[in-house]
């Protein structure tokens, strides 16, 4: 038979010596904290960006930031340990290797900046897709000074804690453990919300208190039903956010490889406006674009605005001149991209562009479809499609051997 749960929380409310009473409540200290460690974290960020991080977690920005968390000493002793830079293991190994350090930078800060619990979650099983050796869910500690209601804090204390509660056996070093736990504790802080708090503090206090053995209990098993739909729901999660990462990432080989091409054929190219911080294989898009979208007089605010966001734009050396455009579909409609490439077409009637869908081999027929619509049929545009499968084979050769954007028609179709 389970545990009153209740009566725990009641307990651990009413002891004056337990981490409700000595640290989450009327606690002036605590609230400075998040203030220092937000402004500190945006300092990581910065120094990261700027190059002046270093390759050690000594006199570093991300030291200040784990000094400010570990003062916190009822629940994050010890939270500085795991980044301390450990030289022969070559963990945490965010100092020497500048691609995850850069990694690091970004996940934190976009962390800093979303507001919403999918946007957290889904860069977290980002972060642990990465496999960054010795860099665990103890960055869980940072994450809870910037979103105390989404992140719980996690420890060894807080783990003993969660295992004796619940009769588990979670592990400290993994992130997918740590998401099953932030799991369990979001349902059952909701459930119990009114008698603790929307801040997890609260939570990770008790179970920080339980796995020192300042709270004594008796375990509570949660059934079969609820632990299935705790692991459903954090498996679907799983796969959303890889599936997204995979198109994500086959998207901007694409944008890529055509601007590439465009590039080494000796015209300005340029990617989607959203886009300019992607990379492919290290190599930055930015790297090959010119610095910002040119002007076009001929057209209006709202739909210079939706140019710019066309994944690739190709224009005439030095001038404003468009003379290709290129939309990349994945697994969005490919109607909205046709819907872009047909605004740049009506802006430019006497001298359109050429315009190409770059689309995976599977989603051919459908493409097709929406070519042969009556709207587009009527309609004087030509929208080409290039397969994902001929612009990765032929990149290379268009690039040592294409002179001009006609090449492209010899990988391209049209609609029948």
């Amino acid at each position: 038979m389970g545990i009153d749960l209740k009566s725990i929380i009641k307990k651990y409310k009413e002891d004056e010596e337990t981490v409700y009473n000595s640290w989450f409540i009327n606690n002036d200290e605590r609230l400075k904290a998040f203030r220092s460690i937000r402004r500190g974290v945006f300092d990581v960020i910065r120094d990261i960006k700027c190059g002046n991080f270093g390759n050690d977690f000594k006199n570093s920005s991300l030291e200040f930031v784990l000094n400010c968390i570990t003062e916190q000493k009822q629940v994050f002793k010890g939270a500085s340990h795991p980044f301390c830079w450990k030289p022969k293991l070559r963990i945490p190994d965010i100092y020497e290797n500048e691609e995850n350090k850069i990694a690091f930078g970004q996940f934190l800060e976009r962390c800093i900046n979303y507001t919403k619990e999918e946007q957290i979650i889904k860069e977290i099983i980002l972060l642990d897709h990465r496999k960054i050796k010795g860099l665990g869910p103890a960055v869980a500690n940072i994450l809870y000074f910037l979103h105390p209601t989404i992140i719980l804090p996690f420890n060894t204390a807080i783990v003993n804690g969660f295992n004796s509660l619940f009769d588990d056996k979670i592990k400290l070093g993994s992130w997918s453990e740590y998401l099953r736990v932030r799991e369990v504790i979001m349902t059952k802080n909701n459930e119990y919300k009114s008698d603790l708090s929307n801040d997890l503090g609260a939570f990770a206090g008790l179970l920080f208190d339980i796995g020192e053995g300042k709270l004594l209990i008796n375990s509570e098993h949660l059934t079969e039903k609820e632990w299935s739909k705790i692991n459903n729901k954090i498996r679907k999660r799983h796969d959303e956010v890889i599936s997204e990462m995979e198109e994500s990432n086959l998207h901007t080989e694409m944008q890529y490889h055509i601007l590439t091409i465009g590039d080494s054929m000796g015209y300005d190219v340029i990617q989607a406006s959203n886009d300019r911080s992607r990379c492919y294989n290290g190599n930055s898009l930015s790297s090959l674009s010119i610095d910002k979208f040119p002007n076009l007089e001929e057209v209006d605010g709202d739909t210079y605005k939706t140019i710019t966001l066309i994944d690739a734009v190709w224009f005439e050396k030095g001038t404003n001149k468009i003379t290709c455009a290129f939309e990349i579909e994945k697994s969005t409609t490919i109607y909205s991209g046709i819907s872009r490439l047909n605004d740049l077409y009506c802006s430019f009637p006497d001298n359109p562009p050429s315009l190409y869908l770059i689309i995976p081999d599977k989603r051919e027929g459908e493409t097709i479809m929406q070519l042969q619509r009556p709207g587009i049929r009527r309609s004087e545009i030509e929208i080409y499609y290039i397969l994902f499968s001929k612009l990765k084979k032929y990149c290379d050769t268009i690039c040592k051997f294409g002179e001009n954007k006609e090449i492209l028609k010899k990988i391209s179709n049209v609609a029948g």
